[in-house]
C-alpha cells in the first residue's frame, strides 16, 4: 500500500472514532437529561414546593429511572428562572453512562493502523524509497520489491534524474548526456519522457514534471 493512502485511511479512522463517541454522547445525554427532568417534575409534585431541602434531593434520586445516575445528579437553583430547581449532573457521568464500546473498537483499529503505518514508514526508509521507488543494484524497485521495466534509455534518463541532488535536471543537461553527437535531441527526448511517464506514474507516486520544455524532473505526486 502507498503511505499516502495509509495515511487517509488513519485519519479516517480517527475522524470515525471521533464521530461515533460523540453521537453516543449525545444521545445519552439526552436520555439523562429526559430522566431527570421527568424525576424533577415528580419531585415538585409530591412535595407541592420549589425549596430544595435534603429530602428533595433523596425523592429525586429516587425517581431517577437510570441507575448511574442516582448519587450524581443535583439539584442547583437557577436564578434565571424565578429560583426554581433545576437538576445538573457533570460531564464526565453521562460519558461513563454513554456506550463507548463502538468507538473504542475503532481506536484500537486506530493503534492497529498507526503501528503499520509507522513500520510502513520504517521499511520504506530503510529501502531509500523516494515517492515509492528505490535504486538497488542498478534496478529500480517498488515498495514490495518488484522491479520496474524500463528501456536501456529510459534507465539512463531516470537514473540521471534520481542521481541528481534536485532530482532535476535541464534539457541541455539530458540531451548532452543521452545523445552527445545529435544537433538537436529535442524531439527525441520528448517522445522519450512522453513514453516513460506512464510506466513511472503506474508503478509509483512520481510524476515527471516539465518546465516548459526548459527543465525535467521528477516530483512526488
Amino acid at each position: 500500500m502507498k503511505q499516502r493512502y495509509a495515511v487517509v485511511v488513519l485519519f479516517a479512522l480517527i475522524i470515525a472514532s471521533n464521530m461515533v463517541g460523540l453521537n453516543c454522547y449525545k444521545v445519552t445525554e439526552e436520555l439523562v437529561t429526559e430522566d431527570m427532568n421527568q424525576a424533577l417534575a415528580k419531585t415538585l409534585e409530591e412535595q407541592q414546593s420549589d425549596v430544595i431541602s435534603a429530602d428533595t434531593i433523596l425523592m429525586f434520586n429516587s425517581y431517577l429511572q437510570i441507575e448511574g445516575l442516582r448519587g450524581h445528579a443535583v439539584l442547583v437553583v437557577d436564578s434565571k428562572k424565578g429560583f426554581r430547581p433545576r437538576p445538573q449532573v457533570s460531564a464526565a457521568t453521562i460519558f461513563s453512562l454513554s456506550d463507548q464500546r463502538p468507538s473504542m473498537i475503532l481506536w484500537s483499529l486506530v493503534l492497529i493502523w498507526s503501528l503499520f503505518c509507522l513500520h510502513l514508514h520504517r521499511r520504506q526508509s530503510a529501502l531509500g524509497l523516494f515517492g515509492g521507488l528505490a535504486l538497488q543494484d542498478g534496478r529500480f524497485v517498488n515498495a514490495k520489491g518488484c522491479e520496474i521495466k524500463l528501456t536501456p534509455m529510459q534507465q539512463q534518463l531516470m537514473e540521471m534524474l534520481w542521481q541528481s541532488p534536485s532530482h532535476k535536471l535541464s534539457k541541455t543537461e539530458i540531451c548532452n548526456a543521452l545523445w552527445p553527437k545529435k544537433e538537436d535531441a529535442s524531439e527525441t527526448l520528448y517522445t522519450l519522457i512522453r513514453r516513460m511517464k506512464p510506466i513511472i506514474e503506474e508503478h509509483s507516486d512520481l510524476k515527471i514534471e516539465s518546465d516548459r520544455g526548459k527543465s525535467y524532473g521528477l516530483t512526488i505526486r
